[in-house]
Order: structure tokens, then C-alpha cells, then sequence
């Protein structure tokens, strides 16, 4: 998941480096911000949510959701068909589509689990190659914003001496900067999956398991923390990264109940509970661990 002042940027950039103007370079800032726009239907999802039966419950959440339907590629595919019978433009529908898709690749390209496939399917995934504050996914993008800005002081009056020699540069160069920008943020969302594939499967033959793609999450920029099933007792807990492989070890004892358990009725009640009031009606909530609670080891 991105800022939305970053997707901002993407809209803006991918407008600039295209050289659209005017309104279409609006309309292109505007739909690399529009899948964050479902949180309008999921503020009326949660007046609604509690007056409805759980099934109903549920397909209205995947709908109405935040990061559910205006995060999919369905919904993806309207909005281009949409742009294309309104312009005709195959250059600027090829643009919003670039707008719209770049948002809900970079919020499943981080941290975030989203459903891409719906209404053919409802399974989550996530990708989590890049980090929620990934510099380079958050940074560059502003960069087309603080150009525009400051274009806008000169053409104010506002600013003189040594940014008249910045804004005659930029303005000599500004196409080239814009796509150089774009190139450089595309090879970097491209790059990263790539190279947790890579770092996932060197820890898979290091550790002689299968380790989750999915389930190996950024913990910060090039670093990760993952988890498998380590023998009948224990799960076995890495921090790893792309410089250092192995960073850390630790284990946590896995939680196995026999026999009568005292105040086993209420709990399956609760969990009874949280289980039909979650929604969709599946519980995935994440998991801080501290390795001051693990038997951690260095590795060397």
C-alpha cells in the first residue's frame, strides 16, 4: 500500500512523460487516485453491514470494501472499456489504463492482501515485495509535484536567481526527465518481485523446506520475515534479507491442547463469535513477534 499523494504522482507522471495537458492530464492524476475512492461505498458498507444476513454481509464487503472491487482487475478493465468509448483515444486509454493498474499493483506489490480475481474468485494474496515505505515507490513520484510546484512559484514572481537556472534546465529537459522518472519507477516494481524470488528460493534450498512467497513479508526496505513449520513442536521464525540471506533465527513453540481443557466452552464461543462477525467471514490478522520472546540465534 502506497500513499495516496504517491499514487497522485504516478497519475501525474505517467501524464507529463506522455505529454498530456489540460484536462486529460487531469483525468489521468484523477484515476491513479479512484480505487482509493472506495472508501466513499465502504462508509456506507458500515451503516448498512450490521441490518443484513451474514451472506449478504459478506458479498456486500467484497464489493463495497476497501481495497476490494475498485482494487480488481475487473474493475480495472470497466474503467479502460469506459475510457475508450468516451474518447476513442487509444494513446490516452492506454494511459488511464497505466493510471489505474500501477495503483492496484503497487498496494498488492506491498504489504496489503487483496482479492485482484473477483467475482471469479475470493481468495486473498499478496505479492509483499516491496515495503510499505519503500523509498524509491514513494519518493520518486513526488518528485512530478514538486516540479509542478515550483514551476508554479516562478510563474508567480516568487522565486528568482539561482531557480531561473533550474526552471530553464528542466524546461530544455522535461520530457526526457518525466519518462527517465517513469523507466526508473517501472524497472524498480518490476525488479522487486523478481528479486524476492530469487531470496525466497535461496532460503527454500538454505533451510532444506518450502518457503511461502506469500507468506514472506517486508519488515523494511531489502528485509523480510517469514515463518514454516519446523518439526511437531516448534515454528521456526527467520528475518532475512537480500544482502545477508539468514539474518536471524528464533523459534516459537507451537500451542498443541489434549484432554479436557478448563473454560474450553467459552473460548470456542468467542472464537465462535469472531469467526462470524469477521468479514468475510475469515479470520487473518497479523502477528507481531519479538525476537526478546524467541530462543534467537545470529547467524554467522
Amino acid at each position: 500500500m502506497v500513499n495516496t499523494v504517491s499514487h497522485l504522482g504516478i497519475g501525474l507522471l505517467i501524464a507529463l512523460a506522455l505529454g498530456f495537458k489540460g484536462k486529460k492530464r487531469g483525468i489521468l492524476a484523477f484515476l491513479a487516485i479512484l480505487p482509493d475512492l472506495d472508501i466513499i461505498p465502504y462508509i456506507l458498507f458500515a451503516l448498512v453491514s450490521d441490518s443484513v444476513s451474514h451472506e449478504a454481509r459478506n458479498q456486500l464487503f467484497y464489493l463495497l470494501g476497501h481495497r476490494e472491487f475498485m482494487h480488481s482487475i475487473l474493475f480495472i478493465l470497466i474503467v479502460t472499456l469506459f475510457i475508450w468509448l468516451k474518447t476513442k483515444d487509444r494513446r490516452f486509454t492506454a494511459a488511464g489504463f497505466a493510471a489505474i493498474f500501477l495503483h492496484s499493483y503497487l498496494d498488492y506489490a506491498t504489504s496489503w492482501k487483496m482479492r485482484p480475481f473477483y467475482p471469479f474468485s475470493t481468495e486473498t494474496s499478496i505479492m509483499g515485495a516491496v515495503y510499505f515505505f519503500d523509498p524509491l515507490a514513494n519518493l520518486l513520484p513526488l518528485l512530478p509535484l514538486f516540479v509542478l510546484f515550483v514551476g508554479y512559484i516562478k510563474r508567480k514572481g516568487r522565486w528568482n536567481g539561482k531557480f531561473n537556472s533550474f526552471c530553464t534546465f528542466f524546461t530544455e529537459n522535461r520530457s526526457k526527465f518525466y519518462r527517465t522518472l517513469l523507466v526508473v519507477l517501472l524497472v524498480w516494481l518490476t525488479v522487486l518481485p523478481v528479486a524476492k524470488i530469487f531470496l525466497v528460493n535461496y532460503i527454500s534450498n538454505a533451510e532444506g523446506t518450502k518457503i511461502s512467497y506469500q507468506e514472506t513479508y517486508p519488515s523494511s526496505p531489502g528485509k523480510f520475515l517469514t515463518a514454516y513449520s519446523y518439526n511437531s513442536t516448534h515454528y521456526k521464525i527467520l528475518e532475512v534479507s537480500y544482502w545477508a540471506g539468514i539474518e536471524r533465527r528464533g523459534y516459537i513453540e507451537k500451542i498443541n491442547v489434549t484432554g479436557d481443557v478448563a473454560d474450553a466452552s467459552a473460548y470456542a464461543e468467542r472464537a465462535g463469535k469472531l469467526y462470524s462477525t469477521a468479514v468475510p467471514q475469515e479470520i487473518d490478522y497479523p502477528v507481531s513477534v519479538s525476537y526478546t520472546h524467541l530462543r534467537a540465534h545470529e547467524t554467522r
